[in-house]
């Protein structure tokens, strides 16, 4: 973290502070991607010999979610690359994109498994219910310790909370066709398995919502979903000193990285360096706002100026 102010005629700015490197869970990607793609391949194949469509269309979804881990642990790489000329943030937004892709992806394979069990629906077919049951058990197992390996990122970074809440929805879909499975075994109810897949799809299209709207308003440089710019603008108009601030500016850098620009009108003048690092020190501590910069206006003219 570096501070600094440069003087001129009628403004000085704030530098940018640095908050620390996010956490690797690149141990997380890895034990995740491995056992979740071992998983879609034994699903895929007892799927088939136990001709179940729930189970199948929990495969497909898996597939994709292991496709989705791949994109977020590429982004979480891509995050730490150093700045360059011409990209002088480096490539944190990648994990921007990365979430917004996982959204995506997570709908299209909703799409595809609501097709599949609409055919079911019309033409039902025997499903063999204890194999359908032990491969579910076996997928709660796996998605649930997969999705407590990205659980303590879930609350701060967007692009690791898209890889815990694919895991989260694999979890509860496989404890779903459990359930189908003893059902149908116990009932004979066939019509079970492909509903099951329709309940699936609701489970994840209301877990990806959030992602989805998340993702895009960052992806547009909106102001962070847990960030309330009025209250950002009361932050620092509380400042010492300060009488109005306009031009402010809240953006995701990342999807755990915030930063904030501003104009301050300080009819009292030039504040100081200390003044810079107590504003920065609120800004982190009341909103998660690492990266700041202010531009003081100290003139009756500039305190004049309106901004947008």
């Amino acid at each position: 973290m570096e501070d600094s102010s440069h003087d001129h005629p009628s403004h000085s700015h704030a530098g940018h502070s640095h908050s620390h490197a996010p956490k690797d869970f690149g141990r997380a990607f890895a034990i995740g991607v491995t056992l979740n793609l071992g998983f879609v391949a034994v699903e895929a194949i007892f799927g088939i010999l136990a001709n179940s469509t729930a189970l199948l269309a929990d495969a497909g979804h898996n597939l994709s979610d292991v496709i989705g881990l791949l994109i977020a642990w590429g982004a979480a790489i891509l995050a730490k690359r150093p700045p360059t000329e011409r990209f002088t943030y480096g490539l944190r937004a990648s994990s921007i994109l990365a979430a917004l892709a996982n959204a995506l992806l997570l709908i299209f394979a909703c799409g595809a498994i609501a097709w599949e069990a609409a055919w079911r629906f019309a033409e039902p077919a025997p499903v063999a219910s204890t194999t359908v049951m032990v491969v579910a058990g076996a997928g709660i197992l796996i998605n649930g310790f997969t999705a407590w390996l990205f659980m303590g990122g879930s609350g701060s970074d967007l692009n690791i909370r898209g890889a815990y809440l694919h895991m989260v929805a694999d979890a509860a879909v496989s404890l779903g066709v459990l359930i189908a499975g003893a059902v149908i075994l116990l009932t004979g109810w066939l019509w079970l398995d492909p509903l099951t897949s329709l309940v699936i799809v609701a489970i994840i299209l209301w877990s990806t919502w959030g992602l989805l709207r998340d993702s895009i308003n960052l992806a547009l440089g909106g102001v962070p979903a847990h960030i309330e710019l009025a209250k950002v603008k009361a932050g620092l108009e509380s400042l010492p000193g300060v009488e109005r601030a306009y031009h402010l500016h809240v953006w995701g850098m990342s999807t755990n990285e915030v930063a904030l620009t501003a104009h301050l009108v300080m009819p009292g003048g030039h504040p100081g360096n200390d003044f810079f690092k107590h504003a920065k020190a609120e800004m982190h501590a009341r909103f998660g706002i690492d990266h700041v910069t202010l531009q003081i206006e100290t003139g009756e003219g500039q305190a004049a100026i309106e901004g947008s």
